[in-house]
């Protein structure tokens, strides 16, 4: 008598794998783009990991996973996380720089969140509703701070147009803008990690970043999605506040 196959990993006896992925049922007035984005999420293996972990969101692995690699967020360092909103990034700083003084014997960092919006309360974190771009918001910072910081760090985007190429100008604009802001508050030697989207229009803005800081990568975490074309600049080694002249090169506009 031959032995049959047993119910294991799921497969059932007779059957292939069992499709465990689940489906979003098409609701009245419910578009399809909503669909798949409530399907992608809810079959996100980052999405449950986040909710499990008490992470306000999935990015928070993309951080977690670039510091894994360039050990940025140090125990004792002051971080600036620009557009901060929910908090994720934000809660994975205060842990890896012992912003709550929970590593005995290790040096206490400082975590700044800045965002347009109001963000929830985080411990461990300092969070302030603040444009970046807005004047006098460099000082701002290093007065919260109280000194320069040794990260500056950004998850934002530019809302979107629905155009792909209008939507790259705009978040490389933004990470322009921000890193106008890194090199008025960083400490020489510190680093600058931000979001952009793949397309070509970024070219001015990495030699930009090769010219103050001594190695810039591009990098694409585990945790981004393979079908975004996100990927994050990491820069390394600030050399100091550049001059007047190289300061200004970059016209931001958002619009």
């Amino acid at each position: 008598m031959t032995k049959q196959p047993t119910s294991r990993e799921g497969k059932t006896s007779g059957r292939g794998t069992r499709d465990l992925k689940v489906r979003v049922k098409t609701a009245k007035g419910r578009k399809m783009s909503s669909k798949l984005w409530l399907e992608r999420q809810l079959n996100d293996p980052y999405v449950a990991r986040a909710k499990r972990e008490g992470y306000r969101g999935r990015a928070a692995y993309k951080i977690i996973e670039l510091d894994d690699k360039y050990r940025f967020l140090t125990p004792g360092a002051r971080v600036v996380d620009l557009g901060c909103a929910p908090g994720g990034w934000c809660q994975v700083a205060v842990a890896r720089v012992n912003a709550l003084g929970e590593k005995s014997g290790k040096k206490i960092g400082r975590v700044l969140g800045l965002d347009l919006q109001e963000v929830d309360p985080i411990a461990g974190a300092e969070i302030h509703q603040l444009d970046f771009l807005s004047e006098g918001a460099d000082d701002q910072v290093k007065e919260w701070l109280g000194g320069p910081a040794d990260v500056v760090m950004s998850d934002m985007a530019a809302s979107a147009s629905g155009h792909k190429g209008t939507d790259h100008i705009r978040i490389v604009a933004l990470v322009e803008a921000a890193a106008q802001l890194a090199f008025d508050v960083l400490e020489p030697g510190g680093t600058f990690v931000a979001k952009v989207l793949a397309g070509g229009a970024e070219t001015e803005m990495q030699a930009m970043l090769k010219r103050n800081f001594d190695k810039v990568a591009n990098v694409k975490p585990p945790a981004s999605r393979s079908d975004s074309s996100e990927k994050f600049v990491v820069a390394t080694g600030f050399r100091g506040r550049p001059d007047s002249a190289a300061g200004s090169e970059t016209a931001v506009s958002l619009l």
